[in-house]
Parts: structure tokens; C-alpha cells; sequence
């Protein structure tokens, strides 16, 4: 018999895997984007995110308090539709995460290293993606571990962002009255929140990532509710703080043109080195990738096991019990994208793909109703994954065109490889 994950993850190391995605690092560059396209006031986006994010959190825990086991996305797609739209949304689930890896790769690679050291792109890449994979294989309690560290430290980072607005705040030289500036020349106060809301959601995914490691975690019905729900509103009320005092310190129109908009703050602050935002910036998108690493290849490792992909992603490591070929594969991927093209113009098809899987989980939700299982699970009412639905669908209408064109080029991708294994098995 094949042997199974370790359950070792438990709430406080889940808690944090969950809030380390969601902090990752887009809340460091984000704010000054949504600033762009709705105004001062930053947070109404923000909120409107937050609040749309928790109607799809509610149809994960449900899923996977019921369903605890690796796959996630993909594992409750098949359940309640069959193994074509599990491959889809798989593939869906596990191109947003080899992208986003390969996107952090390239951004570890940049600027943010070039204030302490000049080394070749390509050679970063190559190593900073083998450390990942190093750590993923040698077991997910110490790959939590690092991201306990690394996540205290991004959040230090922006506690330290908000206490030093607080002082600009304080001695008057902020502008509290940008905070009620809602809309652009381009949108207007409603649309402002719509288009804003679409950029700012991308800073609170990550977690859909945290099913995929519900094998592995001691007690998924009780630590799923707490560390998901918890996670969430602990992000939600940093990022309102952290972007509330960047727009009353930094003037609009800098903090959108801004590549560092936290960094603006440090220096409206002054008594702190820019450069340490340099550094926590490097742990953040570290971080980030190491997360989504992990679920990349727990999601491959599920789909193998449900006869998605081929079985040998599903060999396990016999001594640390991890999903080695799962993990080798998934960072030759991120390697190759990263070596091989910008992945910044896939970049923006994150949001849109993870919406295409967002809808289907929350349409699985009701479907999976009439099946029963023999353990205790969470529940949520009825009428949120129907209101995650329609989120889905008003976010969905916000995306841009050209952005639409590429997430259906990445779909078809899946269709066509989805139809080929179906012709291959019949």
C-alpha cells in the first residue's frame, strides 16, 4: 500500500500558512495600483474584496471539512461534476500556481534584490526555485515553519508601515480627506469600487491554496473554520490599516506611479532605512512563492490520485512522505516560465482563472449536498455559495478584454488536453 501524507499541520501552523499567502506579495505592491483606478479611497475596494472573498471562503471550508484530503478545487469539481470539469478546474488551479511562482521567481530576481546585490537573472531564478523545491520535499511541517518566520516578519513590516503613518498622521502633515475620494476621470464613484475591487481581490486569494494540504492537517473540521475565517479578517483589517494611512500620507497620484507605494511612506516617515522594506519585500515574495509551491504540488499530487494526471506525480517520498515528483515538476515548470518568457502578461489572468474555479466550487457546494459522508463537517447556509456565485459573475464583467483572450487561450489549453485523456482511456 502506497503511503499516505503526515498529518502534522495544526490550527496556529495552518492559521499562519493561510494569512502568509494572502500577505504575500501583493500587499506590498498592490495599494498604489487600486489608488490608480479608484482614488484616495483605497479602502472602499479593499472592503468590497474582502466581503466577496468571504462568501467563497465559506464554500471551502465547507468542502473541505467534508472532503479533507489533497486535490482540493479539482478533488470537489470531479465529485460534483465528473472528471472533465475536475481536469479543468485542476489545470485551472495549477497554471495559476506554476505562473505565480515563476512571476515570484523573476520578482525575487529584480529590483528588490538589485539594492543589495547585481547577479544574473536567470541564475536567481534557478537557484531561488531549487530551495523552494528542497524545502517543499523535505516535509511541510518545516516548510510551515520557515513560512511562520517569514510570515511574522511580513507582518511586522506592515505594523511598522502603519505605526509610521500613524506618526506622519499625528503631526499633521497627512491629508485625511483623500480617504474620501472615490473615483477617478476614467470611473466613477460605483465603478471605481467594481474595477478596483477585481485588482484588490488578487490581494486576498491564497486561500483556496490551503485545501490542498487538508490531508495533512490533525483536525480539519475544527482547524479549517477557525484558521481560513480568521485568517482572512486578520488580512482584511491589515490591509484597510496599511492602505488607509499609505493614501492620507502619500498624494494620489504619487502612490499609483509608485512601484514601492509602502516604500513612499517610509520615506514621508523618515527615521527608518528604505532598504529594510527592501528586505522584508524579498521575504514576502519569497514566502509567497514557497506557499504557492506547496499547493502546486499538493494539487498535482490530489490530481494524480484521482486519476487526472499521470500516477507517478503521485509518488511519495518513503521516509518525509512528501510528493517529490509532484514538486520537481511543478518547479521545472515555474523554472521554464521563468527562463522562457515575461510571465507578466500572464500575470493578469490570475484573477480571472481563479474565478472560473471560484465558481465552480461554489456551485459544488450545493450540488455535493445530497452526499453524505460518516464524519462531522461545517455547514455553511445555503444562500452564501449562492451569493459567491454572483460575485464571481460581477467580477468576472469587470475584467478586461484583452485579458479574457488570454485566460480562454490558457482554458482551451485544458479543454484540449482534458479531451485527449478522455480519448486516451476510452
Amino acid at each position: 500500500m502506497a503511503p499516505e501524507l503526515k498529518r502534522s499541520v495544526t490550527t496556529p501552523l495552518l492559521f499562519l500558512f493561510i494569512l502568509g499567502d494572502i500577505l504575500g506579495a501583493g500587499v506590498y505592491v498592490l495599494v498604489g495600483k487600486v489608488a490608480g483606478l479608484a482614488g484616495g479611497a483605497v479602502w472602499a475596494p479593499l472592503l468590497a474584496a474582502l466581503v466577496l472573498a468571504m462568501l467563497t471562503a465559506g464554500s471551502y471550508v465547507e468542502l473541505a471539512t467534508k472532503y479533507p484530503r489533497a486535490g482540493g478545487s479539482a478533488h470537489y469539481a470531479q465529485r460534483a461534476f465528473g472528471p472533465f470539469a475536475g481536469f479543468v478546474v485542476g489545470f485551472c488551479m495549477l497554471a495559476a500556481g506554476v505562473v505565480s511562482v515563476a512571476a515570484l521567481a523573476l520578482g525575487f530576481a529584480g529590483d528588490y534584490l538589485g539594492q543589495f546585490v547585481t547577479l544574473p537573472t536567470v541564475l536567481v531564478a534557478a537557484v531561488f526555485l531549487a530551495a523552494l523545491a528542497l524545502l517543499n520535499a523535505r516535509g511541510i511541517k518545516d516548510s510551515l515553519r520557515a513560512n511562520m518566520i517569514a510570515t511574522l516578519i511580513e507582518v511586522g513590516g506592515l505594523v511598522l508601515v502603519i505605526v509610521l503613518g500613524i506618526v506622519v498622521i499625528a503631526r499633521g502633515d497627512a491629508d485625511l480627506g483623500r480617504l474620501a475620494q472615490l473615483g477617478t476621470a476614467e470611473h466613477g464613484p460605483m465603478s471605481a469600487v467594481l474595477v478596483g475591487a477585481v485588482l484588490a481581490y488578487y490581494s486576498f486569494v491564497g486561500f483556496e491554496t490551503s485545501v490542498n494540504v487538508a490531508e495533512e492537517t490533525v483536525d480539519p473540521r475544527r482547524s479549517y473554520p477557525r484558521a481560513l475565517f480568521g485568517a482572512l479578517a486578520f488580512a482584511g483589517v491589515i490591509h484597510l490599516a496599511v492602505s488607509s494611512v499609505a493614501a492620507a500620507v502619500v498624494p494620489t497620484e504619487v502612490l499609483a506611479e509608485s512601484s514601492g507605494p509602502l516604500l513612499e511612506v517610509v520615506r514621508a516617515a523618515g527615521g527608518v532605512p528604505t532598504w529594510v522594506f527592501g528586505l522584508v519585500a524579498l521575504v514576502a515574495v519569497a514566502n509567497g512563492a514557497l506557499l504557492t509551491g506547496i499547493m502546486s504540488s499538493r494539487l498535482a499530487y490530489g490530481m494524480a490520485k484521482d486519476g487526472l494526471l499521470p500516477a507517478v506525480l503521485g509518488r511519495v517520498l518513503p521516509v518525509r512522505r512528501t510528493p517529490w515528483v509532484a514538486i520537481a515538476v511543478t518547479a521545472v515548470m515555474s523554472l521554464l516560465l521563468a527562463l522562457t518568457g515575461d510571465v507578466a502578461s500572464l500575470a493578469s489572468t490570475l484573477v480571472l482563472l481563479l474565478l472560473v474555479v471560484f465558481l465552480a466550487v461554489n456551485v459544488a457546494v450545493l450540488v455535493l449536498r445530497r452526499d453524505e459522508v460518516d464524519h462531522e463537517h461545517f455547514r455553511i447556509p445555503a444562500v452564501i455559495p449562492v451569493l459567491g456565485v454572483g460575485s464571481c459573475v460581477l467580477l468576472a464583467s469587470q475584467v478586461e478584454g484583452e485579458v479574457w483572450v488570454r485566460g480562454l487561450l490558457i482554458l482551451a489549453v485544458g479543454l484540449v488536453l482534458s479531451v485527449g485523456r478522455a480519448l486516451r482511456h476510452s
